[in-house]
């Protein structure tokens, strides 16, 4: 390895790529890593963590109002101040950065804020400094990008999630193209800060591969609240007028609206790294293939994150690049199990899942046992809150193990986050049976299901 300059050089300073980065130093590696955007990635920076913080915001409103139940009067109508928002989160999303600057160099990791390329199999070109520095190995940490429609007339006027965190105002009305998890957490977003929402999908239903009752219920909920929820179409184009923006439908039909923001999914960002200088293959979608080691196909050069196209999720980017590490620098091989994983929809009511849904399981040819459960939580008893929480347990009916968990509702993100461990040791239906119940709690719907569900004839 001295022949190199670096023993490892990542290329991405997002969550993976950070956690490889750290851990390979602290196996006594020598490392560095580049990032031309800005350290700690999609999630921390404009990802998952600043949405997390809008998501908040987003449920005032509704507070404010439930709260007249519980005996609160409030001295006047709240006012919200959407760039006070902003300024805040833009302060800890700094903060966050900071941390992770002087993580890594606390770990003795090289930072380089630049944008690095591939120049060979060993080398790599750091933009800014024109120069080429080399590796004996390569981490491509670089995730994914949000994916657009250039074909659409008048595209240019449109926003995605990344703009959508540093608007100079926020909007009256906004009319968002997508259903998977970023189109209808920044709806449930916008609508909660009082925004005109609607919600376009080309599929049948939002949130495609989700459980259907959690489709179905989201939909419901977010309805009754006002988002307008179109599936079934498109936009064809979006037309610029004095008064705001007129967008055409494949439908026929036409909205006017004040912003239009595209969250049609997201690709691996492979565009540009110079990965044919150094040999790596990659998928039709521009993934990079890994094996189960997050090997690519030339010996020293391995992928980790969104930009593998496995599970792209920001946990388990963290995982995959601490299991390289180990793998590679810390002589314990180690392998990252893809199954079994907890997410959350933070939408309003969120949704929290771990496992198969009701579909797969029967998709996989084995019978199975529906346990549900639909009822009003108990704050809403005196808030007059309409919406209703949603649980689900997917059973093996042979071998009576809980195969999937699903709940809608509040806090179901939290919740699903236990449910996942009995999950991943295993657990039967007579498991969640023998449990006691915490009282009262929503929770204990869990553990309190007894009868099946049967579905109607």
């Amino acid at each position: 390895m001295a022949a190199f300059d670096y023993d490892l050089f990542v290329i991405g300073a997002g969550s993976g790529g950070v956690r490889a980065a750290r851990i390979a130093a602290a196996h006594g590696a020598k490392v560095a890593i580049a990032e031309e955007y800005r350290i700690g990635g999609t999630c921390v920076i404009r990802g998952c963590v600043p949405k997390k913080l809008l998501v908040y915001a987003s449920r005032f409103a509704s507070e404010f109002e439930e709260a007249a139940g519980f005996g609160w009067t409030l001295p006047g109508k709240p006012v919200f101040d959407w760039r006070t928002l902003i300024a805040n989160k833009d302060r800890e999303i700094a903060r966050l950065e900071s941390i992770y600057k002087a993580n890594l160099e606390r770990a003795g990791v090289t930072v380089l804020k630049t944008r690095a390329t591939l120049d060979g199999p060993h080398e790599i070109r750091l933009d800014s400094e024109n120069r080429v520095v080399t590796a004996a190995h390569i981490l491509i940490a670089t995730g994914g990008t949000v994916n657009l429609d250039p074909a659409l007339p008048g595209m240019q006027h449109a926003i995605t999630s990344n703009e959508a965190f540093h608007l100079d105002r926020l909007p009256k009305s906004i009319v968002v193209c997508g259903g998977g998890y970023i189109a209808v957490e920044f709806a449930s977003i916008f609508h909660g800060l009082g925004v005109d929402t609607t919600l376009i999908y080309r599929g049948e239903k939002i949130l495609r591969g989700f459980d259907e009752d959690m489709r179905d219920g989201l939909t419901e909920a977010l309805t009754r609240h006002g988002v307008k929820v179109i599936t079934g179409t498109v936009l064809t184009a979006i037309e610029t007028q004095p008064a705001g923006l007129q967008l055409a439908l494949e439908s026929g039909a036409s909205i006017k609206t004040d912003q239009v923001m595209f969250a049609i999914g997201r690709s691996p960002n492979t565009a540009g790294l110079g990965l044919e200088k150094a040999g790596v293959l990659t998928g039709t979608k521009g993934q990079i293939g890994v094996d189960a080691f997050s090997k690519t196909n030339v010996a020293h050069i391995y992928a980790v994150g969104d930009v593998t196209d496995r599970v792209n999720l920001t946990p388990i980017a963290i995982r995959e690049g601490h299991a390289f590490a180990d793998t590679v620098f810390g002589n314990k091989p180690a392998k990252v199990d893809h199954t079994m994983i907890p997410t959350a929809v933070f939408t309003s009511p969120e949704i929290g899942t771990v496992g198969l849904s009701e579909a797969s399981a029967r998709a996989g040819g084995q019978p199975i046992d529906i346990y549900k459960a639909n009822f009003r939580p108990m704050k809403s008893t005196l808030s007059g809150a309409t919406d209703r929480m949603i649980m689900k347990l997917v059973v093996d009916q042979a071998t009576q193990k809980v195969l999937g968990v699903h709940v809608l509702g509040p806090d179901a993100g939290e919740i699903i986050q236990m449910a996942a461990i009995a999950l991943k040791l295993g657990a039967t239906k007579a498991d969640f049976d023998a449990t006691v119940a915490l009282h009262p709690s929503a929770a204990e719907e869990l553990v309190t299901m007894r009868e099946k569900w049967i579905p109607p004839v």
